[in-house]
């Protein structure tokens, strides 16, 4: 669980962050777009094979295919949310004159939050799929390690224990996403 929540919390802030520059900032988006949607489209269970040459068999591999995961889905719903703010809106805060920085924390961050929340729980959901498959691939510990050793060992028990584990823990995680999306936006609530 240590290993989704660093992976996911890194990738999901830097995420948010470049999806909100990105979608604010026009020259931003020329800057990224295109190496963005080079990197993209490559599956991050692709990624494992070198985080495993770069970073051996310990958590940092792990933690680094959780981030690539994790990363792709909070950009793009971040991005979404920035641009899908409202023409009226952006006028408006442009006819008061309000400060870059008002205009972040009151206009684009509270415009895109709810997009913002649907890219965290995709990257929550991505982090977990990732790092039982890294695990699987190339780990001698972990969620991941004791699925495959089951599986060889064909004890469908342990294969269960194993699945109800990775499932409780994303409950809880998606459980606590879910609070902190009802402190953010407690408009929707």
């Amino acid at each position: 669980m240590l290993l989704v929540t660093t992976g996911f919390l890194v990738s999901s802030s830097l995420g948010i962050l470049l999806g909100i520059l990105m979608g604010a900032n026009k020259k931003v988006e020329a800057f990224v777009n295109p190496i963005f949607l080079t990197l993209r489209p490559i599956p991050p269970l692709a990624w494992i094979p070198l985080a495993i040459v770069w970073l051996g068999l310990g958590n940092s591999a792990k933690v680094m295919v959780i981030f690539v995961a994790a990363f792709v889905p909070a950009v793009i719903n971040s991005f979404t949310g920035v641009r899908s703010i409202e023409v009226p809106q952006r006028e408006a805060a442009a006819m008061l004159g309000i400060s870059r920085f008002a205009y972040y924390r009151e206009v684009l961050i509270p415009g895109a939050l709810p997009l913002i929340f649907t890219g965290l729980r995709l990257s929550l959901q991505a982090s977990w799929t990732t790092l039982v498959a890294a695990e699987l691939v190339g780990a001698t510990l972990g969620l991941g390690s004791i699925l495959n050793q089951a599986a060889q060992d064909i004890n469908p028990a342990m294969i269960l224990v194993g699945m109800i584990s990775v499932a409780i823990s994303g409950w809880l995680m998606t459980q606590i996403l879910a609070k902190a999306e009802r402190i953010a936006m407690p408009w929707r609530a």
